[in-house]
């Protein structure tokens, strides 16, 4: 939404939200992933359609197969960009709400705030009168005497329309304030629209063919708006079983509140969470934005720390697998132990591999000495096949290249080890023993 120029403060954009000439569009620097410019509507509907091919051969190649979508590809970016502004400051505005609380610190999902206070707080800050605010609670159903938590909160954003003046939240930095949720433009109004048109297009597709689709994460200031909006799409057709998956990039430092939040939203609800779990593929670009537009490095600061991070998100999924057996997790690594990880896991916590609940997915032509053996072990695993004009396709291959050189060299090492090994048990005459 464009804050009306006559508010104070309004000008005051969250600085990782706002347009900067370096990053115009968000493929420099980018060679981990495909990304996609935006040129019109047209181009939207003809990715729709590649995407609606890309269902069909899925669907014809493999059984439970997998289709990957990019919503950069099915909108104008800097909706996405805009959206996730207004979802990150509302956010934001409830743990400063909850500071004030005195209950900061806690994790996400133990915040609660007091409605009556929260009221108060509201009508403090000259943001709604205490009737204004009665009204709208009532609407959703939270009622005086009880407390509000983020899913709580989220779904008064959600009831946004309801309001009749635009929502003016306090600027932390200029102690002002300014609107939040100021109507979305009409051409905002429609892109928000075409977007779940086409998205419902996909998951219809998708379904009847008996393939699951997963929205592919993207870079940290679009995410939170392909986030809400694949949560969106999840509500509307998990109802039976995970057939759209959301992915959860580990190297945030944000994906465990992410994670902790949906899986508690499926279940209020009542329908199945999906999620790919990644690392991520987004960093130095991610990295050089903050330090030139001075934010915060949204990246987890080492590789241990997104190690941690993935194995703690991995495990809460699992955990919920075990518990209620509505959920499903796509454990995408090319890496060795978090694949050992998860296979000890399933074991402690009685989760079969042909319960098709835990399945593991690696890049083709990548990793094939963890795929095969996985498969053989009876899990379902999948190979992630990119294929396009090979201009479009080759920073993402070169990418490849580049890892797989490492993983040669170890492969080489190894291989140095064992002929080492051969030629001394034929020197001591022990080559069948150890």
């Amino acid at each position: 939404p464009s804050p009306s120029s006559s508010t104070p403060g309004a000008e005051q954009r969250e600085k990782q939200y706002r347009a900067h000439q370096g990053f115009g569009d968000h493929h420099g620097g980018v060679t981990g992933a495909h990304t996609y410019f935006y040129a019109d509507e047209a181009k939207c509907d003809q990715h729709m359609e590649t995407f609606l091919r890309c269902i069909d051969a899925s669907s014809g190649s493999s059984e439970d197969g997998f289709s990957a979508i990019k919503l950069t590809a099915l909108a104008r970016p800097q909706f996405l960009v805009q959206f996730s502004e207004v979802l990150v400051k509302w956010r934001r505005f409830f743990l400063q709400l909850a500071a004030e609380q005195g209950q900061a610190g806690r994790a996400v999902l133990e915040i609660k705030l007091e409605v009556d206070k929260l009221q108060e707080a509201l009508a403090n800050l000259g943001i709604l009168t205490k009737a204004e605010s009665q009204e709208w609670f009532m609407s959703e159903s939270l009622g005086t005497g009880s407390t509000v938590d983020l899913l709580d909160w989220n779904s008064l954003f959600d009831s946004r329309t309801k309001i009749t003046k635009p929502l003016l939240i306090p600027n932390r930095q200029t102690a002002q304030l300014e609107p939040l949720l100021s109507r979305f433009s009409e051409e905002e109004d429609l892109q928000m629209k075409r977007m779940l048109q086409r998205m419902d297009v996909l998951a219809k597709r998708a379904m009847e063919k008996g393939v699951r689709l997963m929205v592919d994460a993207e870079q940290s200031y679009f995410q939170p708006a392909i986030s809400r909006l694949t949560v969106e799409t999840q509500r509307r057709f998990n109802k039976n079983q995970a057939i759209i998956f959301n992915t959860y990039q580990c190297y945030l430092k944000e994906a465990y509140d992410n994670v902790t939040v949906d899986v508690e939203l499926s279940r209020r609800e009542g329908w199945h969470f999906g999620t790919k779990l990644v690392r991520g593929a987004y960093m130095e670009q991610e990295r050089e934005r903050a330090a030139q537009m001075g934010y915060e490095d949204p990246i987890n600061p080492t590789y241990e720390k997104t190690n941690e991070m993935y194995h703690r998100c991995l495990d809460y999924v699992l955990e919920e697998i075990k518990h209620r057996r509505k959920a499903s997790v796509m454990v995408a690594t090319h890496n060795e132990d978090t694949v050992k990880f998860t296979m000890r896991r399933m074991m402690e916590l009685g989760i079969h591999p042909s319960e098709k609940k835990v399945c593991f997915g690696q890049l083709l032509g990548m990793c094939d000495q963890i795929t095969f053996p996985l498969g053989q072990a009876g899990f379902p695993v999948y190979k992630y096949v990119p294929y396009g004009p090979v201009n479009e396709v080759l920073p993402y291959l070169s990418r490849r290249a580049q890892e797989n050189r490492g993983f040669m060299q170890r492969a080489n090492r190894e291989r140095d080890l064992l002929w080492k090994e051969v030629k001394r048990r034929l020197l001591t005459g022990n080559l069948f023993n150890h």
